[in-house]
């Protein structure tokens, strides 16, 4: 046995961080876009819309 001694303890609270971290990632890659990068989308998605209906045909 020339293995390292480790504090139970420390080693659980480790895991425990380490855990929450990789939790914390994997919100923020399904639910992370900030303010700014949805209104920036948002405005896009108008200035398209706005695009489109400009050169919409009249009717006749």
């Amino acid at each position: 046995m020339s293995g390292k001694v480790v504090s139970l303890s420390r080693a659980r609270k480790t895991r425990a961080r380490d855990d929450k971290r990789r939790q914390a990632d994997a919100n923020a890659a399904r639910h992370g876009r900030t303010k700014a990068e949805r209104a920036a989308d948002e405005a896009a998605t108008a200035r398209r819309d706005r695009h489109l209906d400009n050169h919409e045909r009249d009717p006749e």
